[in-house]
């Protein structure tokens, strides 16, 4: 079977063949390392595609400053450990913009190569805050950081007038770094949240944490792990009658968790990074356009790496210029919208501040999407309704 790397080194070999003619001028050469083999080569082929697509578009409307676009795509055989010398390489062979890896591990090699060269990189998917807190100068996120997955959710509680929030999260970096962000917005809008409540990956009975929310009059239960949590977070509540105002488990909006517990998911709320239902900007054609090419519809990884380069290209066409330092500034103050929400940077570490997870909550056995205003199908419904009080949907 013909491997991933040697399909996409043809594919984009044959698109310059086929573009030749039309441009005068060499490639402008964008670079990324993304796992096309190994461990996560099935989830980073996503990611590889989105950054595909975007190539092929950009060269079919002209491409950028009159020059084509070359993608040129390293593999880093799942390893994180292999991003940096990677970039390293293909900064030596002249790759003139840089797109980062797909997680956050290897985006934090790959930034400090980025900066060692002065080289340009937005991070497309490496969402982790840690590859920020150093304040790189030419390293931009456009991928949604997990510190904002909580914003919807506490805006929501905010707006339904509650008061005391519980927040959990499973003992993982990701986990705890979203419930961080959390916890941080409640104390921001005067709610009252005492800390953050872990619990192991194995916990499947959330009864000593009911009991803590009963105690404490909890309002709002807002919990961030897994698909399998939210689902057994879900059965313990039903098991002791027990219902918050709002529960909120970002694992609610996996699409297996309806399967896990039925009806009972209803009125349950999480959050999605990315759905190709979404009603952002350019959405609907990128869908299209990426189920024409490949036969599937695209996943988050796909529309992080396209949103990576949406964020890339358009700073290249302000600019007018492949000056690293022009388009530090310009990739710093940029505010531009993306298939993922709006591209905005804090100028000081690249960091997003612009786009935020969105919030569903399960309506008639669907995700309807509740938070922001711009991208609702349906208001939520709260609060939360008691046990006793549901209905079977027929």
């Amino acid at each position: 079977m013909q491997s991933m790397t040697s399909w996409i080194t043809r594919a984009f070999g044959l698109a310059l063949l086929g573009l030749a003619p039309a441009f005068a001028q060499a490639p402008i050469v964008v670079g990324a390392v993304v796992s096309l083999s190994g461990a996560h080569a099935e989830l980073a082929t996503g990611y590889a595609r989105g950054l595909l697509l975007w190539e092929s578009e950009i060269n079919t409307s002209g491409g950028l400053l009159g020059r084509p676009v070359e993608l040129r795509l390293l593999d880093d055989g799942s390893s994180a450990a292999q991003a940096g010398r990677l970039y390293a390489q293909l900064i030596r062979e002249g790759a003139d913009l840089l797109v980062g890896p797909y997680g956050s591990a290897a985006t934090l090699l790959a930034a400090a190569e980025a900066e060692r060269a002065q080289r340009v990189l937005v991070n497309g998917a490496g969402p982790a805050g840690a590859v920020h807190q150093r304040k790189p100068r030419y390293v931009f996120q456009s991928a949604v950081p997990y510190a904002a997955y909580g914003a919807g959710v506490v805006h929501l509680t905010k707006q339904a007038e509650l008061e005391r929030v519980l927040i959990l999260a499973r003992d993982d970096p990701a986990s705890i770094e979203m419930a961080e962000g959390a916890h941080a917005a409640a104390l921001r809008e005067g709610l009252s949240s005492p800390g953050i409540e872990l619990y192991g990956g194995g916990t499947a009975d959330f009864t000593a944490q009911v009991e803590k929310a009963r105690a404490a009059r909890v309002d709002a239960w807002i919990a961030f792990g897994g698909v399998k949590d939210a689902a057994d977070m879900v059965k313990t509540l039903r098991r002791l009658d027990y219902a918050p105002r709002l529960f909120f488990a970002r694992g609610a909006a996996e699409p297996g968790f309806i399967a896990l517990v039925g009806q009972d998911g209803e009125f349950g709320l999480g959050a999605i990074e990315y759905d190709p239902g979404l009603s952002t900007p350019s959405n609907a054609g990128f869908v299209k356009a990426f189920v024409a090419r490949w036969s599937a519809a695209p996943g988050k990884a796909a529309a992080a790496g396209y949103a990576a380069v949406t964020v890339l290209g358009e700073a290249l066409r302000r600019a007018g210029t492949l000056d690293q330092e022009k388009l530090r500034e310009t990739l710093a103050r940029l505010e531009t919208a993306t298939l993922r929400g709006p591209y905005k940077v804090d100028p000081a570490t690249g960091a997003q501040t612009g786009a935020k997870a969105a919030v569903v909550q399960i309506l008639n056995g669907r995700r309807e999407v509740v938070w922001p205003k711009p991208l609702e199908t349906a208001q939520a419904l709260l609060p939360y309704p008691q046990w006793g009080e549901r209905r079977l949907i027929e």
